[in-house]
């Protein structure tokens, strides 16, 4: 009786909350069926990435090789992780927008859609992974920034997913500066040493399936980074799980 009761008045509060607040689509603002979704324009546009894709960069591919074919760009500079996986291609605009309101722009909201899109595009890698660890800011962008939108992200995946978080596991001791406009390889020394591992956190990470969490996945610099710092504290593998991918990164 009392599931009942609460079910009905969690009905009851959902329609209210319709009537006060319609629905309206994540990016154009038109009217939706329900609270987090996107019109159908919107939804066509957004550059979703589905197979066929590169098994170890998740950029996807213009036709089907096959399973478990690789890029030409990961055989020839494999990343330190094991496997990307992103929900959407970054050079959307749509995309985009959605991946900007929510960093830059207070839209902590958006982590829900976002992050059960990405505990949908990362199903494969989070079957068997044992811990999800975020990305994280440095300590002073944090103060500036207010939150981690990749800790918002990875809560929303652990819910999902069932699979626990550890936000705390790594620790940014390097304040990097913006990425944007660096070649592939100022990327790569740019983060160098960017990462650490919290000693209490060690026993957590190693023989443990790691899914790092971040929001956007450019060159990989970043996730290697982090990725190579959980694989000398002994995990067994890392892979990575991403709202949006760029494709085509020099």
């Amino acid at each position: 009786m009392l599931g009942r009761a609460a079910g009905l008045i969690g009905s009851l509060g959902a329609r209210l909350l319709d009537i006060v607040y319609p629905p309206v689509c994540l990016v154009c603002r038109r009217a939706v069926a329900s609270h987090g979704a996107l019109c159908p324009r919107c939804w066509g546009e957004m550059g979703f990435i589905e197979q066929p894709y590169c098994e170890r960069l998740g950029t996807p591919f213009e036709r089907d090789f096959g399973p478990g074919m690789i890029s030409l760009e990961a055989a020839a500079d494999p990343p330190v992780f094991t496997r990307a996986r992103a929900v959407v291609r970054y050079d959307s605009d749509r995309a985009r927008s959605l991946a900007h309101r929510l960093k830059y722009y207070d839209r902590l909201e958006l982590a829900e859609p976002l992050g059960r899109w990405m505990a949908r595009a990362g199903a494969e890698i989070l079957s068997d992974a044992d811990l999800l660890v975020p990305i994280p800011l440095h300590r002073m962008r944090l103060l500036s920034r207010r939150f981690n939108q990749s800790a918002a992200l990875a809560h929303v995946i652990a819910r999902e997913s069932a699979v626990p978080v550890e936000a705390l596991a790594l620790e940014r001791v390097k304040p990097t500066p913006p990425q944007v406009g660096l070649t592939r390889g100022q990327r790569a020394a740019n983060m160098q040493g960017a990462f650490r591992l919290r000693e209490e956190k060690k026993p957590e990470i190693e023989g443990r399936n790691i899914v790092l969490v971040d929001d956007v996945l450019t060159s990989g610099a970043t996730a290697n980074a982090a990725a190579r710092v959980l694989l000398r504290a002994r995990a067994t593998r890392v892979d990575v799980l991403v709202y949006a991918r760029v494709v085509g990164q020099s």
